[in-house]
């Protein structure tokens, strides 16, 4: 099957969503509020959340989604639901055509808390499944860092099509990534990348635009001659993974550059392109288990760039045991001819403790 039906709903319901994404960071985010203020986040994830399952629904009525959110908060918030309301009433694509593919805007208030219900999935490895992460990187997203509108399609546990919505990554495959990409990278002219790939055809990535899919170009991952000269890319948050055995693997595998944290799936997205090499995820507590929609697009994007992405141990990432990743610990990506190295240390370092 080659999913391109499929592929086209995904990328133009992810691009769709973009556009409420990054209204909602410019009228509700951008200087106005205190760490402790997410409501910018919430408003901003509901919304996507509903455009992308209303797009699905709509081209594919037996699907599942997994999604991050419910809306039964809304149901009991009048002034929030109504906020994101206006939000996703207005949010199309300027071109018919395009809107017409995700067949047309939310209908009505009930239709958008139905769609947002709607990810309710338990996950697992039979039929089609679709993982959502309406804004994978709420702290980027706040501050200004990266995030990523994230969507992929699994068929029986299998990652089939995944697609990335990264607002503030440059549109210039060939920009390498700075230690600062985590901050203070709004989507200003020459940012916004799509990226998308579908099972054994490929990754590729595209400007991110309003109307039309713009056009795209194939994407691979770096060949790294010298691993000591290679870049690799952490989380920002220390919560997430543990930036001291990722300090000592660097170490041990000779790199000096300092690590790029950045926040959400724009990191598979950067290294699948050849803006960084490796990235590493680290787990920092045993009973943490990843959820899929925090891998799932970002995963395959990789593999199909020519890279490789296990866990800890070596393990390919097991999409068909629920709504987490229950079997794996940790991420390990990088290309496949240096994977097997980077793993090694990995696991050295992981077994010491």
């Amino acid at each position: 099957m080659s999913y391109q039906k499929e592929l086209q709903v995904a990328e133009l319901a992810v691009q769709r969503a973009t556009i409420l994404t990054k209204r909602v960071f410019h009228e509700k985010a951008k200087g106005t509020l205190s760490k402790d203020d997410k409501s910018p986040v919430t408003i901003g994830d509901f919304g996507a959340q509903a455009l992308i399952i209303q797009a699905i629904r709509k081209n594919f009525p037996h699907d599942e989604i997994v999604g991050e959110e419910e809306a039964s908060s809304l149901r009991e918030n009048e002034s929030l639901r109504d906020q994101i309301w206006t939000l996703v009433k207005e949010s199309r694509l300027e071109d018919q055509e395009a809107e017409s593919v995700l067949e047309g805007p939310v209908g009505s208030v009930e239709e958008m808390l139905e769609a947002i219900d709607a990810g309710n999935s338990a996950g697992g490895a039979k039929g089609r499944i679709w993982a959502l992460d309406p804004i994978d990187g709420t702290k980027g997203f706040l501050r200004g860092g990266q995030y990523a509108v994230c969507l992929a399609l699994m068929v029986d546990g299998d990652v089939k099509v995944g697609v990335l919505g990264c607002p503030n990554l440059p549109v210039d495959d060939s920009a390498s990534l700075s230690a600062d990409a985590g901050e203070n990278q709004t989507d200003e002219e020459g940012r916004g990348v799509l990226f998308a790939a579908v099972q054994g055809q490929g990754a590729t990535s595209r400007p991110l635009g309003r109307g039309i899919l713009l056009q795209s170009q194939p994407i691979s991952m770096k060949s790294v001659s010298d691993i000591t000269h290679a870049t690799f890319c952490e989380s920002v948050e220390a919560g997430h993974s543990s930036h001291d055995d990722q300090a000592l693997i660097a170490k041990k595998l000779g790199i000096t550059r300092p690590s790029v944290r950045m926040d959400s799936q724009a990191k598979y997205g950067s290294i699948a392109r050849g803006a960084g090499d490796l990235y590493l995820r680290l787990p920092v507590r045993k009973d943490y288990q990843e959820k899929i929609w925090d891998h799932a697009a970002g995963d395959l994007i990789v593999r199909e760039a020519g890279g490789q992405v296990t866990d800890a141990d070596g393990k390919r990432l097991d999409f068909g045991k629920g709504r987490t990743l229950a079997e794996n610990k940790g991420v390990v990506a990088a290309p496949k001819h240096i994977h097997g190295q980077v793993l090694e240390v990995v696991k050295s370092v992981l077994g010491s403790k």
